[in-house]
């Protein structure tokens, strides 16, 4: 039986209803979510390492990826955090270095040895200082790096390569920026900017002869199906700093904070271990595809690459910042 709606019976229930959503437990509400950008797909090993962190924040908000920059292109995220379209990224040291030219020394080749020297770096008082330029100049949140292997020649063409002057006239796929493909000329290459999500078609294509990531990378998106050989020049200590937008760093409580930080570290320090074993196992993976896989004279790379960072960028670097990270154990 229907019975009749009275003005009291309505009111009454608006007031049950007030009192039922006014004793709603906090964290009934809603949870934020922060989308995050990078340019890995979601094979990657970082990409493991950003769900391992998503599941150990879930409680806090809701993280929700954008895998192969299909939320903003390679190069576009730094903007895309400082005007608050973007909660998180994977950020580029070489995007920072556009607005802060005292970061080219951190994108510099030859500058790290191992992940352990990196880490060390930004939990020193020269890497804190780095960090705070960051904050203070262009106002985003530098976490903590974010490593993925050590960068490496990888070619299609079969010329053996033993020194930079073996790669003169090779064009060597880099990423977007200055400093990018400053990097692909200190390593002897005509360097080519080429988006990472374009890379394969591009191999495939010939419009580049080669490209540098870490062997993990060139694995998991299979660039060894267009590529003939692998050289372990070892150049650059692979790393995107995890970064935060001022806005969305500034809504989490101290607390959170520090969870954050504590989260981030045990998620990417535990990937750093396991970048570390696939690299070698790429290595033998390779070998069985036919790749060659081989070392060139490192010292000769090496001496190139220093000179000419030293010569363009040595008077932009903070006084002594080099011979600080140097000295690092």
């Amino acid at each position: 039986m229907r019975l009749p709606m009275t003005r009291r019976s309505m009111l009454a229930g608006t007031a049950a209803l007030a009192a039922f959503g006014g004793s709603l437990p906090a964290n009934a509400q809603a949870k934020p979510k922060f989308k995050l950008s990078l340019a890995a797909s979601e094979t990657d090993l970082r990409a493991e390492g950003f769900k391992a962190f998503a599941a150990a924040m879930k409680d806090d908000f809701e993280l929700e990826p954008y895998w192969t920059n299909t939320l903003f292109k390679q190069g576009t995220e730094l903007v895309a955090l400082q005007r608050e379209n973007l909660e998180l990224c994977n950020l580029a040291p070489a995007d920072i270095s556009k607005q802060i030219p005292a970061w080219s020394l951190m994108t510099s080749a030859y500058l790290f040895r191992d992940y352990a020297h990196l880490r060390a770096t930004f939990n020193s008082d020269v890497g804190k200082d780095f960090i705070k330029m960051v904050r203070d100049q262009i106002g985003v949140e530098l976490i903590r790096p974010v490593y993925f292997g050590a960068r490496q020649v990888n070619l299609k063409p079969t010329k053996k390569i033993n020194t930079p002057a073996d790669m003169a006239g090779l064009k060597l796929r880099m990423p977007p920026g200055e400093f990018w493909q400053f990097l692909g000329e200190s390593l002897g290459a005509n360097p080519t900017p080429v988006a990472y999500a374009e890379l394969y078609t591009a191999l495939q294509a010939g419009a580049v002869d080669g490209q540098d990531n870490p062997l993990v990378a060139g694995r998991t998106m299979k660039f060894y199906e267009v590529t003939s050989q692998f050289i372990l020049t070892n150049h650059v200590i692979a790393y995107d700093m995890l970064a935060v937008s001022k806005k969305t760093w500034e809504s989490l409580k101290p607390a959170q904070q520090a969870k954050f930080r504590a989260e981030a570290d045990k998620a990417f320090d535990a990937n750093a271990a396991k970048y570390d074993a696939q690299q070698a196992d790429a290595i033998e993976f390779f070998k069985k595809e036919g790749k060659q896989v081989y070392s060139p004279d490192q010292e000769a790379f090496r001496k190139f690459a220093q000179k000419k960072y030293l010569d363009k960028y040595a008077s932009e670097w903070p006084k002594g910042a080099i011979e600080k990270i140097n000295a690092i154990k």
